[in-house]
């Protein structure tokens, strides 16, 4: 029982961290800054999550399937802003799952070793979501765009947005959040794989 609910804890807090990483005040005020942030803070949130269930289980294709319970609860948790008159496309894009299937390739292709998964899956899982992650900013509404078209009815004057003064803070923002996801996912996946020895 603790196992399963852990996982469902895992994915909820996966979802919650996931509405605020499409939250449009943060690629307002922030921009790249902020992209780079919750690319890496979704990378561990998938990584430890996924490692998990993947050792806890021992089969290949439940790292994929906790990314599809992580990208459901978004589903249902963001359908609430449909009130709110935000558009479909900004409301979810499910950019965990081709990481997720990373990770269940790097454990079925080392034969379940899970020193080759917390490696290869880890690297590969952080390296991705970066990458697909940016493949979903460039085919879905723009963040800033989103910010002006559809204020929220519920902030007051003072917390409008307003169009950021400053360029790009990175020359490549893939790149830092790919670097910097890859070395830390490793560690997640550790910590994931660790868990089941309670």
């Amino acid at each position: 029982c603790t196992h399963y609910l852990f996982i469902v804890v895992v994915a909820v807090n996966s979802t919650l961290l996931t509405i605020n990483a499409g939250d449009y005040i943060f690629y307002t005020d922030w921009a790249w800054t902020s992209y780079v942030v919750f690319s890496i803070s979704q990378t561990l949130m998938l990584v430890v999550g996924a490692t998990y269930y993947l050792t806890f289980t021992g089969v290949p294709g439940t790292a994929t399937y906790y990314a599809l319970i992580m990208t459901v609860y978004t589903w249902i948790a963001k359908g609430a802003w449909f009130a709110l008159g935000y558009p479909y496309d900004f409301i979810v894009t499910p950019v965990w799952l081709p990481s997720a299937m990373l990770i269940d390739l790097a454990y079925w292709a080392t034969k379940k070793n899970k020193h080759s998964l917390i490696l290869f899956g880890g690297v590969l899982c952080g390296m991705s979501l970066p990458l697909f992650n940016m493949v979903n900013l460039i085919t879905v509404a723009d963040p800033l765009e989103t910010a002006f078209k559809y204020p929220r009815p519920t902030l007051p004057p003072y917390m409008t947005p307003i169009e950021p003064q400053v360029g790009k803070f990175y020359n490549s923002p893939v790149a830092l959040g790919a670097g910097a996801g890859a070395v830390l996912s490793v560690t997640f996946a550790a910590l994931g794989c660790k868990l089941n020895t309670w």
